[in-house]
């Protein structure tokens, strides 16, 4: 994730961060019966056990994949859904819990029979009426409806999950975002397939993840099918709803490429914005150098024209942009192209290689920032240890930065500074300690 604006904890800092760019849990017994069993199970945990975030992800299972059929209306905000979850026991089970935020719960079945189920705030506890066996795969269908549920970005109050737009909707959001809208395991330790299937009035176009692989218009409704091939976390899944210009093209490398600009995006904004996309292909060459190969069989861009939307995030294959990284504080037209090399960046750091704990969020955004330094080398803008350098001798001893405990920011600061500018600090500190055989192997 990168923000459009930091917050600016001393304003000493600001002109060297501008380069460097930046539940309530359910009480269950331990042992139970399921409905219409005497066999002995257990619940599953109602949380995976994130310090930061204790009520999301769940025990006692994991989701193989997500099938999520969707229709939404952009002129009453209310979504219907139905999810389809094939999963695995991970332990005997006599009830577990999904992730849901809002929405209304219509039905649940379990292996096609009709399940119970009861709800807190954030929790959807599933009582099926067969107990389901360790090491036993199962199959969830929820049917849901409502206006999907909105959060914020932590410390930063922007908006974030499924949001609504004068056009459509944009669904983005870190760490929440996914609970919002579909019933789900919503922990990146968990990481699943996915597909979706999203119907919109006629006129409207969906992007998402992965690949589009059908469309299809009948009495007034247009349904999109995309398929994202590789398994991902949670917060990651994306339906874009809006008006696109679409581009379609490919690296050198051959790698398909789906670039989605909001059509309302026009002018010299336009042209920044398509400078920097057509640069996909070369910034992703940079990063394998570094990184490795490209991790997935697609990559590409979604950039909204929403005026309240403040940051980018690394949905998997396809980020979400906001049109903002291209404009300067008075409106004009800027370069971009450090934004895009720090979400494909985390399509390694981030998507591909996934947190365990959110409190480690500094090994995503420090190796994304390390990225945009590797860019700048390869502009012949500086070096990393020239930016580590300028960076270090411009933020005074006693600013607050250095005060974060960036592998442990807490909730409020997990997107400080701090956590973007001194991971990549460390990182750099490691290469120059280790040399760059060791660093790079």
């Amino acid at each position: 994730m990168t923000m459009t604006m930091w917050k600016s904890r001393n304003r000493r800092t600001a002109s060297v961060l501008a380069i460097v760019c930046l539940t309530t849990a359910l009480g269950l017994p331990a042992t139970a019966q399921a409905a219409g069993s005497t066999a002995r199970c257990t619940s599953g945990a109602p949380g995976i056990g994130d310090p930061y975030y204790p009520n999301y992800g769940n025990g006692g299972y994991q989701v193989r994949k997500y099938n999520l059929d969707v229709t939404y209306d952009p002129a009453t905000d209310v979504l219907d859904g139905v999810a389809g979850i094939k999963a695995s026991a991970t332990k005997s089970l006599c009830r577990f819990n999904l992730d849901l935020v809002g929405m209304t719960v219509r039905s649940i079945k379990v292996n096609g029979a009709r399940a119970r189920w009861s709800r807190t705030e954030h929790e959807l506890t599933v009582i099926p009426k067969h107990p389901i066996r360790r090491g036993d795969r199962f199959q969830v269908k929820v049917k849901y409806d409502g206006v999907p549920h909105e959060f914020e970005i932590p410390g930063f109050g922007a908006r974030a999950g499924f949001m609504t737009t004068p056009d459509g909707a944009t669904v983005a959001g870190q760490p929440e975002v996914a609970a919002g809208w579909f019933p789900v395991n919503d922990h990146p330790l968990d990481k699943a397939r996915y597909s979706f299937d999203v119907t919109v009035p006629k006129g409207y176009e969906v992007v998402a993840n992965g690949f589009l692989t059908g469309r299809e218009t009948k009495r007034g409704w247009t349904t999109y099918e995309w398929d994202p091939r590789e398994p991902m976390a949670s917060y990651l899944a994306t339906i874009d709803i809006g008006h696109w210009d679409v581009h379609k093209w490919r690296t050198e490398t051959k790698l398909p490429v789906y670039d989605a600009v909001d059509s309302a995006i026009t002018g010299g904004l336009r042209a920044a914005i398509d400078s920097s996309l057509a640069r996909q292909g070369e910034v992703l060459d940079v990063l394998g150098e570094a990184f490795g190969p490209y991790p997935f069989s697609t990559v590409g861009a979604i950039v909204e024209g929403q005026d309240d939307l403040f940051f980018a995030l690394e949905t998997q294959t396809r980020p979400v942009y906001s049109k903002l990284f291209w404009q300067d504080a008075q409106g004009n037209p800027v370069n971009g192209d450090s934004v895009v090399v720090h979400e494909l960046a985390h399509q390694w750091f981030g998507d591909k290689v996934a947190l365990a704990r959110w409190q480690d969020i500094w090994l995503n955004e420090g190796f994304a920032t390390y990225a945009e330094w590797l860019w700048a080398e390869h502009e012949g803008q500086a070096t990393p240890q020239e930016i580590f350098q300028a960076t270090y001798d411009a933020i005074p001893a006693d600013d607050p930065l250095w005060d974060v405990v960036i592998g442990d920011p807490t909730v409020d600061l997990l997107f400080d500074n701090a956590v973007y500018v001194r991971g990549a600090m460390t990182l750099q500190a490691l290469r120059e300690k280790v040399g760059d055989d060791d660093f790079w192997r």
